[in-house]
């Protein structure tokens, strides 16, 4: 676990950004209450409690705070989407807010260390957008095989009810709600918003389709915002610190700090926090470098779902902007940094085939072009593809991609499209390897000789 600063991205000579979200990481025993306390805990709440709802709101669309759970979509508009109270100061039905701390896209660890470091961030950020929604109640979807963390989680909460930041009559403010922590069972599909909330209800966590979307029609048919770990803890911070302070960091458009998950083969692989718009270049000035100096082949700005740079995209913009401008996603920042040892088609097919384990099954498309897809690039990577199959490969992802419930299937082919356009060399070279030998298979038997005639 690592905090870093870089300097904003085009601007030289100037003051590292101090650490925000992770500025509590490495105090001691800084899950407590106590040391959250002791450094600026809960003063955003306070704050927050004697502003009007809808001044909180305006606030984080004032600072532009954009979901950091890989879509990107401003929180302060999706916040503006729940239905306001009627005349007499209520809501017709209850609000609901879900944060999302079902981490399971390959590559990303930043949700689970802030949960680990700092859960109580995350608890007074879901307080402050309760209050700021109308909602009473809010569940945390933890991902079930993050014990440690789920356990964490449920002492900060049991720490904020003693103190009165919980309950009823928050503060004497006369506003209630309450908090639960929900484990998964360790399904993928289950990040995408719909299909946990399906989870969050009982049910087999599967993507609804929509519209309704969940700010009219979510859990339990109820007006619900879902939200991303590191989106919600950032907001106590722009509470404090206010929108013009938020805005400094970043670029214009994808303004605030961001964690930066890296890992491979980079010399100190960790969590990096830096604004917004940072690029790979700087990121590995700050993990040390290539592991060992083996150069840069590829890597993933955001996970495996996100389709592939290389070494010529080292200055490209980590933001959201910037990445889709390049070819890919800012995605949820899981930078996967692979050395010239690594195989392209190798790397492929091993995501591939995690998503094809992880389909949810509900839609043709991501049902059955994950399996033919990790088939094919299994024989392909055996040795006994043909040039043919490269087409088919690309016939497969063309549709599967737009067509699925949820982006499950287009995250699935990402990895495979991009690495065809950056690296179909290497696609060819394992064909031609396939051909070779069996050209030297039919020159040593004369009736297979004839045969191929």
């Amino acid at each position: 676990m690592t905090d870093a600063t870089v300097s904003r991205p085009g601007e030289r000579d100037v003051d590292p950004v101090t650490p925000v979200l992770t500025k509590r990481w490495l105090s001691p025993n800084s899950w407590t209450l106590e040391t959250y306390e002791q450094l600026e805990g809960y003063t955003a709440l306070r704050k927050a409690l004697q502003a009007h709802p809808d001044q909180i709101i305006e606030l984080v669309k004032a600072s532009g705070l954009r979901g950091r759970g890989g879509a990107g979509f401003p929180a302060g508009v999706k916040w503006g989407f729940m239905p306001k109270e009627n005349a007499d100061g209520r809501t017709a039905r209850p609000h609901y807010l879900v944060i999302n701390a079902d981490e399971g896209e390959p590559g990303t660890c930043k949700d689970i260390p802030l949960m680990m470091a700092d859960p109580h961030s995350l608890v007074e950020g879901v307080i402050i957008a309760c209050y700021a929604m109308r909602s009473h109640f809010s569940a945390i979807y933890v991902r079930g095989e993050a014990l440690h963390c789920i356990r964490r989680l449920h002492a900060a909460v049991r720490e904020a009810y003693d103190a009165g930041y919980l309950g009823e009559d928050i503060l004497g403010s006369g506003f209630d709600c309450d908090v639960v922590v929900h484990a998964g069972a360790g399904a993928y599909i289950c990040g995408e918003e719909t299909a946990l909330l399906d989870s969050l209800e009982g049910k087999r966590g599967q993507p609804r389709l929509k519209p309704p979307f969940p700010a009219a029609a979510g859990l339990y048919a109820c007006p619900t915002t879902v939200n991303n770990v590191e989106t919600i803890a950032s907001v106590p911070f722009i509470v404090n610190g206010g929108s013009d302070w938020f805005r400094r960091m970043g670029s214009e458009k994808s303004p605030g700090p961001k964690i930066y998950s890296i890992s491979g083969h980079v010399e100190r692989p960790g969590q990096y926090e830096a604004p917004l718009g940072t690029t790979l270049r700087q990121l590995l000035e700050l993990a040390g470098g290539m592991k060992d100096g083996v150069p840069l082949k590829f890597w993933t700005p955001g996970g495996s779902s996100t389709p592939l740079f290389t070494a010529e995209h080292l200055d490209v913009p980590l933001d959201f902007e910037g990445a889709a401008e390049a070819g890919s996603m800012l995605g949820t920042t899981a930078v996967q940094v692979f050395n010239e040892t690594v195989s392209v088609p190798w790397a492929v097919m091993k995501w591939t085939q995690f998503y094809e384990h992880e389909s949810c099954g509900k839609c043709t498309p991501c049902r059955e072009g994950t399996f033919w897809l990790a088939q094919v690039l299994e024989r392909m990577v055996d040795g006994n593809g043909t040039e043919e199959d490269i087409d088919t490969l690309l016939d497969v992802c063309d549709n599967v991609l737009g067509r699925s419930f949820c982006a499950l299937g287009d995250g699935a082919v990402s990895p495979i499209t991009s690495g065809i356009k950056y690296f179909r060399e290497e696609f060819l070279a394992l064909c031609r390897k396939n051909a070779g030998t069996n050209a030297d298979e039919t020159a040593g038997d004369p009736a297979l000789v004839g045969a191929a005639r």
